[in-house]
């Protein structure tokens, strides 16, 4: 693979990432990078955050509330998606390495070397709010 052209577009993506923790959409990252580059298009953020997903500088989680989602943690980690406010967050991984291990033993005889888990339900602020 020939090595990638730098681009100053690319890197501010990815630092908006690095900053964040709510797993922002598309949207989100072009209005905010928007605001360093007036002229970058919404285009060229899609086709960013395409490219640094493919190479696996972040992560792209999918329909996540009809939007795709971006992550800048790259590690291997669930998250947790709350059905009424629409908040992506990751979730503690403690206790998904003896879980995984568990289910190598169990269901495949193998063993797993990665894996991708969401969950959904409602958070801890919108179920104070009942």
């Amino acid at each position: 693979m020939a090595a990638m052209k730098f681009s100053r577009q690319r890197e501010s993506i990815k630092e908006f990432l690095r900053g964040r923790t709510d797993h922002p959409t598309a949207d989100t990252v072009y209005e905010n990078v928007k605001l360093i580059y007036p002229k970058i298009s919404l285009g060229t953020v899609y086709r960013n955050l395409s490219l640094l997903s493919d190479i696996g500088e972040i992560q792209k989680l999918a329909s996540f509330g009809g939007s795709d989602r971006f992550d800048a943690r790259i590690d291997p980690h669930c998250h947790f998606m709350c059905t009424r406010c629409g908040r992506v967050l990751d979730m503690d991984e403690e206790h998904f390495d003896k879980l995984m291990a568990e289910a190598a033993i169990h269901f495949t005889g193998g063993e797993i070397t990665h894996y991708n888990a969401s969950f959904y339900g409602i958070c801890k602020d919108c179920k104070g709010k009942e």
